[in-house]
């Protein structure tokens, strides 16, 4: 199968060409990505309505871009993929009314492709690896723990009871003046501090539910950076070094009690530990989730840095492992701004579904 797709739930602009072999093998023809960061920069954060039209603006062109690169036309392409959800609502619709007008112009089956899967699955195309496995999914909207059984089939077994990881990177460095997107840039000032100058909260730690807090967190570094105005290069490295060996313990703790979960329902040979999304670039929380791995007898595998953010070859691969087990046409398929891997869990802030915090 060669698969064409698009994805644009947030402030990235891509396209990709993908395939997939009859042994079930993955290899990236393309994968075009288009970032927004400029746009956004000056106000600290994705700025929905300027993310939708730029997505209008590049989309035309990033296709035309990717499908040039993998030297292939549109008429040798099987499929269409595209990102329904969840993301921001106009940034969905752009690439779902983009994806619709090519698969009926060219002929071709539509898939609609949730964004979180996308992540999932990536280890499928990068590394290979056999159903089922271990999957924390840490994004700028989810952090989350589930089995990964098959597409489709997912099992949650902790999520975020407020923010995101991701959202509490990046709201620290906007508290310290820092650069958007704030998790890079927080990682960058904390080579430079003390962890250990500030004893910041570790949220949850001990308790033997698999969720995660990052509220409580994120308020002890505004407290912490509020008595110290005005701060010094110093006290922004400190307490970024400290705000991250929290996150980096805190880590530690969940994903370790999910660890020994996880050995009563993973085959011994096959005990393994993804980690994905774009906080999964963080080379700290990398190490640290690596060694617990180690130290726990599991295999740590984490996405190629570039396949960490959103991008369209994650989108892609879903729709040809959808395909493969018979998946139909979505030429009717609707955007959804919030879709969780596991339907029958309940409704919380951060996994991917609406309704009220649990």
């Amino acid at each position: 199968m060669r698969i064409l797709g698009i994805e644009t739930s947030c402030d990235e602009t891509a396209a990709a060409v993908v395939t997939r072999d009859a042994e079930g093998v993955g290899c990236i023809l393309s994968n075009v990505v288009w970032s927004q960061i400029d746009r956004h920069a000056e106000f600290g954060g994705v700025v929905p309505e300027i993310a939708a039209r730029a997505h209008v603006e590049m989309l035309d062109h990033v296709i035309a871009r990717a499908l040039d690169e993998a030297a292939t036309p549109l008429a040798a392409v099987d499929a269409i993929a595209v990102t329904a959800g969840p993301g921001l609502i106009g940034g969905l619709l752009a690439g779902m009314m983009t994806a619709k007008a090519i698969a009926a112009a060219a002929g071709k089956p539509l898939v609609a492709v949730n964004h979180l899967e996308g992540h999932a699955l990536t280890p499928r195309l990068t590394d290979g690896l056999a159903f089922p496995y271990l999957l924390l999914l840490v994004s700028g909207g989810h952090t989350q723990l589930l089995l990964v059984r098959g597409p489709g089939d997912y099992q949650r077994w902790g999520t975020t009871i407020d923010d995101a990881l991701g959202e509490a990177f990046d709201k620290t460095a906007k508290l310290l003046g820092l650069s958007y997107p704030g998790g890079p840039a927080v990682e960058r000032a904390a080579l430079k501090g003390d962890p250990a100058r500030f004893d910041l909260p570790r949220p949850l730690k001990g308790e033997s539910r698999l969720d995660f807090s990052f509220s409580g967190l994120k308020t002890a570094v505004r407290q912490v950076a509020e008595g110290l105005v005005p701060l010094t290069d110093t006290d922004i490295a400190d307490i970024c070094a400290s705000f991250q060996a929290a996150v980096a313990a805190t880590l530690d703790d969940r994903v370790g009690r999910a660890l020994k979960r996880a050995k009563a329902v993973l085959p011994a040979d096959g005990r393994v530990l993804v980690v994905a999304g774009g906080v999964a670039a963080n080379a700290v929380l990398r190490e640290r989730l690596s060694g617990l791995c180690a130290a726990n007898g599991f295999r740590f595998v984490a996405p190629p840095l570039a396949l960490c953010s959103d991008n369209a070859a994650m989108i892609a691969w879903v729709a040809a492992e959808h395909l493969a087990l018979g998946a139909r046409d979505d030429r009717d398929a609707a955007v959804r701004t919030r879709w969780p891997l596991d339907e029958t869990a309940p409704a919380r802030i951060g996994a991917g579904k609406r309704g009220a915090k649990a």
